[in-house]
Formats: structure tokens, C-alpha cells, sequence
């Protein structure tokens, strides 16, 4: 009982100290959904190097006359996401100086 009431408590800690997060500065946002794309872009990799895996053990049990398995779609080469970047407003013009 008591290690469920210290579950509970460490739960709502944690709960609150990630609430209480300050929002990500722009380059850290950037680097997270570079890791974000990376991350996406090896999980096709992943699904694709699987697929001709599987092809290559269905063709060794494939019976003569049964159709070939499906082709493996081969994921495009990895393009990194293109970050906004802000275009900073041009300086207001100096008043000119008076006589």
C-alpha cells in the first residue's frame, strides 16, 4: 500500500515539474525536429531493409507457379526539414539631428 501511495505522489511530482516546462528556444525546436525527421526517415529505412528481407525468405519457400512477392518501394534520400528562419525588421531610420 504504501509503495502505490509513493507511486501516486512521484506521479503528480512529475507530472507538475514537466508542466511547468519553459517552451523550446528556436534552435532548440529546430535540433528536435531534426531529430524528429531523422528519426522518420530511419523508421522507412528500417521498414524498407525489412521488406527485402522478407522477400528474400519468401523467394527460398516460394512453390514454382505462385506468384513473386510484392516489390519493396525503396524510401527517397533524406532531406532535412527546412527551418524558418525569421527575417529580422529593418532598423527604423534615424531621426535627423537638429540645429
Amino acid at each position: 500500500m504504501n509503495k502505490l501511495i509513493a507511486f501516486t505522489l512521484c506521479s503528480f511530482a512529475s507530472a507538475l515539474a514537466f508542466a511547468a516546462l519553459p517552451p523550446l528556444t528556436p534552435e532548440a525546436q529546430e535540433a528536435a525536429n531534426l531529430a524528429k525527421a531523422k528519426t522518420a526517415y530511419g523508421d522507412k529505412v528500417g521498414a524498407f531493409k525489412l521488406c527485402q528481407a522478407q522477400n528474400k525468405v519468401a523467394d527460398q519457400f516460394r512453390v514454382s507457379g505462385t506468384p513473386a512477392p510484392a516489390a519493396c518501394v525503396a524510401p527517397p534520400p533524406f532531406v532535412a526539414p527546412v527551418a524558418a528562419v525569421a527575417v529580422p525588421a529593418p532598423a527604423p531610420a534615424a531621426a535627423p539631428a537638429a540645429k
